[in-house]
């Protein structure tokens, strides 16, 4: 089974943009490639109990087993060594990636308080959007009983969009609740 945003994407979301650019070919119509969630966790270099947390939490939000990442070089201010583990990410595409979309979209977002909508200005110029989201209790895979650390995430949604205003576009017709 197709996931439900794909195919509201072949069928709606692709003539509305093709109207709305005037795209001569419907291959040339913007998509989402890849999104990618990082939590880091800088706490992780005193007490290193918090990795398998923040794993866990990421691999049920997901569907997918997280890559633990680790220190490029040692930072002494930090108490950094280079090696260690100080977050953890997972890339998804296809089918999952939808899914969490529209997870993210009508289920996380709205549950975040004094929700108004995400900001307009997050696009990087190239039509890819980052945000940040600052707990993972928004999600409701997690259970509260078991979190014993807030945590928050980046979520990057890379599109296959030329500009900021399909990339904009892209992600509304999908149903990202932008502020006015």
């Amino acid at each position: 089974m197709a996931a439900r945003l794909k195919e509201h994407y072949q069928k709606n979301v692709i003539p509305a943009l093709v109207k709305e650019f005037g795209y001569k070919n419907p291959m040339a119509v913007p998509k989402i490639e890849k999104i990618s969630v990082n939590i880091g966790l800088g706490e992780a270099t005193q007490n290193p109990k918090l990795m398998d947390g923040a794993v866990h939490e990421l691999a049920q939000i997901t569907g997918q087993k997280p890559v633990v990442t680790k220190a490029k070089k040692s930072i002494a201010a930090f108490k950094l060594r280079e090696g260690m583990s100080i977050g953890c990410r997972v890339t998804l595409r296809g089918d999952r990636m939808y899914e969490f979309f529209d997870r993210l979209v009508n289920i996380a977002l709205p549950r975040v308080r004094d929700f108004r909508g995400v900001s307009t200005k997050s696009f990087d110029g190239r039509g890819n959007y980052t945000l940040g989201i600052r707990d993972q209790l928004i999600f409701p895979e997690i259970d509260y009983n078991k979190v014993e650390k807030i945590k928050g995430m980046n979520i990057s949604i890379t599109t296959t969009a030329k500009t900021d205003a399909e990339g904009r576009s892209l992600l509304r017709n999908l149903g990202m609740p932008f502020r006015q």
